[in-house]
């Protein structure tokens, strides 16, 4: 049984940085192109960030240059770090795998005040 289990949410103000983790089981982590995705209120979710097992990296243009995607395929745990964070990012923040999505975790809701 796959599980996804997000963490490292909470309330940022404008400008500040946070960084989310995901630990995942039940998948082969490292043989997998990992993604982050984010869902807005009354916006459809969008993958932020992905990372290939290779190690390449691709960011959702509004997000470029601020966030920042790793992993380490030993503790099957995917990152986030987010920097300069702004308000529209303000959204419950997912990772999963990319080419064929597992169902969802819970989440981790980051916050960015103004």
């Amino acid at each position: 049984q796959v599980q996804l289990v997000e963490s490292g949410g909470g309330l940022v103000q404008a400008g500040g940085s946070a960084t989310l983790s995901c630990t995942a089981s039940g998948i082969i982590f490292s043989a997998n192109t990992m993604g982050w995705y984010r869902l807005a209120p009354e916006k459809a979710r969008e993958m932020v960030a992905s990372l290939t097992k290779g190690g390449r990296a691709n960011y959702l243009n509004a997000v470029k240059g601020r966030f920042t995607i790793s992993r380490d395929n030993e503790n099957n745990t995917l990152y986030l770090e987010m920097n300069n964070l702004r308000p529209e990012d303000t959204a419950t923040y997912y990772c999963n795998r990319v080419e064929k999505r597992e169902p969802w975790g819970q989440g981790t809701q980051v916050t960015v005040s103004t």
